[in-house]
């Protein structure tokens, strides 16, 4: 069964960089298409958003909010796929998960808090 680990958030001032890490285990073709989402301060676990994506193959899909600001990628063996954000701003706090796009609420894993603030 695959499995997601997140981690990497933290507190960073605005306008500041995090990289998060998400550890897959499980077969690859279990582990993508995967995605990044995020769930805002106040929202429910089904209005998390997604915030980027990334095949097997490298195809990456970014939400608006995130194009030229964050980037999505995976390491050599496609068992770590980062996510990287620039230009963070007070908008951009929530906890951060990240699972397989096609899998359902059972994939969910702990997420990563990432908290923008002075």
């Amino acid at each position: 069964q695959v499995k997601f680990v997140e981690s990497g958030g933290g507190l960073v001032q605005p306008g500041g960089s995090l990289t998060l890490s998400c550890a897959a285990s499980g077969s690859i073709f279990n582990i993508y298409p995967l995605g990044w989402y995020r769930q805002l301060p106040g929202k429910e676990r089904e209005e998390r958003e997604l915030v980027a994506s990334i095949t097997q193959f490298g195809s990456i899909k970014l939400a608006d909010f995130a194009k030229g600001r964050f980037t999505i990628s995976s390491d050599s063996t496609k068992t770590t796929v980062y996510l990287q954000m620039h230009i963070l701003q007070p908008e951009d706090t929530a906890v951060y998960y990240c699972k397989n796009l096609q899998l359902g609420d059972e994939a969910w894993g702990q997420g990563t808090q990432v908290t923008v603030s002075l």
